[in-house]
């Protein structure tokens, strides 16, 4: 395998990806110039320079993995990068403390005049009364996104003693309230309220250009702005004419529309009261190693076969959302792999039920287990990224339910699978921490463990069935790890199935051979990603 990193990323990464996989360490390219290059890479690692377009995804026919060392994604064509199931992840955490301080340290330096300062001083000039500046002290502070670094700029504004409000649609009353804010439900109410505004959202159809012109005129005379986040967030056009009308006193701008070609830009064109850095809200030693360091890991593990903790295309496996229900996600796959290899026909539905701990849980990630599962039975390059858009593609009805009826294990799932033809049940379980079992095949009641190699053999129940069935299996070099008897819940009809893990595959040749039993006629060999 083969990693492509880019755009100046700490050596470190480098290091790291090399434990599992080939890297080169090369500089930002154009487009065209990696589009040649990009087809021998199973994964890349860039910064923000480097533009993932649709065309270099197009020509990355070996891509796995996209990783961003940064938050932000905004570089990279995530929607065609998801279609073609390649995972995309970033760095939420890793640069969380330098864009924090970056933004005090742009109001901070905004309201004291510190750059102009330094700048009339340098030259020689000392004109103390023409750079008067502001307190932020008992000032009144608006935060628009409240993730990690909206709250600790929270955390540091009150130390400085302004009083915090925040508008977070995704963030409740009590969360804000625990930092000892005041939560805002509605911009209506907010835009009026604070004397300086930060922003702190990703760019997204929801807020670009959520500070604009008519946003603008509704907040106070004389605010001041801060834009440590994403370009485009403010409307540049609209701050530059608020500025040179007074409307917004000072504005701390950090990230800009087409940036890095800034020339033209109407917030370096204005003559109003501005402070501008290019983009250094990340740009520390320590956060620039954090964020190498943590994508570097997260390919490391995709490549080796594991989850990436921080993919932005794969909502369903964001950290929160996994980590109470990661010992049933193995699990999960199985039973949709064992579930679609025992049905015939076409599909036409996914029906999932959970019980136990799992109905109160947020079950999304098994959701998305169970449909890789599902899907790579019968397709290639199924992964969690692409498992959800094959389902909507292909028009099938997938259902939750969450029973709250009695269990005897710690959690349960239940797939059932309805085809032209068929339904098709098979049920898992955690009987202990760390030990998975198949519970339940359609209407047999069964126990044994999840293997990669299994195999189903609905026979009679008429004496040395078993004895035969390992007769043919250890004729043909086959090992027995495991088996398990199960008849039905209400056995009427003389009929059980072997459950056997064998330690490789069964052939076609071997299965004919089964099926010629006396009392055998539909053995199956069932190959999980266990």
């Amino acid at each position: 395998m083969k990693v492509l990193i880019t755009d100046k990323i700490n050596e470190t990464a480098k290091k790291i990806i090399e434990e599992v996989a080939e890297a080169d360490l090369l500089p930002t390219m154009p487009e065209d110039e990696l589009c040649k290059i990009i087809g021998e890479y199973d994964a890349l690692m860039v910064r923000s320079q480097t533009k993932v377009t649709e065309k270099v995804l197009e020509a990355g026919k070996n891509l796995k993995i996209i990783g961003r060392a940064g938050v932000g994604v905004d570089n990279i064509d995530v929607e065609k990068a998801t279609q073609k199931g390649i995972i995309v992840v970033n760095s939420p955490d890793g640069n969380t403390m330098a864009a924090a301080e970056h933004t005090i340290a742009l109001m901070l330096a905004m309201s004291r005049n510190i750059a102009k300062a330094a700048a009339s001083t340098k030259q020689g000039l000392w004109e103390r009364s023409k750079f008067t500046g502001h307190e932020v002290y008992h000032k009144s502070l608006g935060i628009i996104g409240f993730g990690k670094i909206g709250s600790h700029v929270a955390k540091v504004a009150q130390a400085l003693g302004m009083e915090v409000y925040v508008f977070d649609p995704y963030t409740s009353k009590e969360v804000v309230e625990k930092y000892g804010a005041k939560y805002i439900p509605t911009l209506d109410e907010f835009w009026g309220i604070p004397d300086y505004i930060t922003v702190h959202t990703p760019k997204t159809k929801e807020t670009a250009y959520l500070i604009n012109r008519n946003t603008i005129n509704r907040m106070k005379k004389g605010v001041r702005l801060i834009n440590c986040a994403r370009g485009g967030i403010i409307e540049e056009a609209a701050l530059k004419e608020a500025l040179e009308s007074g409307q917004v006193a000072q504005a701390a701008v950090d990230v800009f529309e087409g940036e890095p070609d800034i020339a033209q830009n109407p917030l370096v064109l204005t003559t109003g009261d501005i402070l501008l850095t290019p983009h250094l809200g990340a740009s520390t030693e320590e956060a620039q190693l954090n964020v190498a360091v943590d994508v570097a890991e997260q390919i490391k593990e995709v490549l080796s076969g594991g989850s990436a903790r921080a993919a932005v295309n794969i909502p369903s496996l964001k950290p929160q959302k996994l980590e109470p229900v990661r010992d049933y996600m193995q699990l999960a796959e199985n039973i949709g792999e064992l579930a679609m290899q025992n049905a015939s026909g076409t599909l036409k539905s996914i029906a999932i039920t959970v019980n136990g701990n799992l109905a109160d849980l947020d079950v999304s990630p098994l959701e998305t287990a169970i449909l890789k599962g599902v899907f790579s039975s019968f397709m290639v390059d199924v992964n969690y990224v692409n498992a959800p858009i094959i389902a909507q593609n292909k028009g099938l009805d997938v259902t939750t339910t969450k029973s709250q009826k009695s269990c005897d294990y710690i959690g349960s799932i239940t797939v059932k699978l309805t085809t032209d033809k068929s339904e098709t049940v098979v049920a898992g379980a955690l009987i202990a921490k760390g030990m998975p079992r198949i519970v339940k095949i359609n209407d047999y009641d069964t126990s044994i463990e999840p293997e990669k190699h299994m195999l189903l053999v609905p026979h009679e129940n008429k004496p040395s069935m078993v004895a035969k069935v390992a007769t043919v299996l250890g004729g043909n070099g086959i090992n027995i790890s495991r088996m398990n008897v199960a008849q039905k819940s209400e056995n009427n009809d003389n009929v059980s199935i072997m459950i056997i893990n064998t330690g490789s595959a069964v052939d076609d040749a071997t299965i004919a051979d089964i099926n010629a039993i006396d009392g055998i006629t539909e053995a199956k060999y069932i190959k999980l990603s266990a």
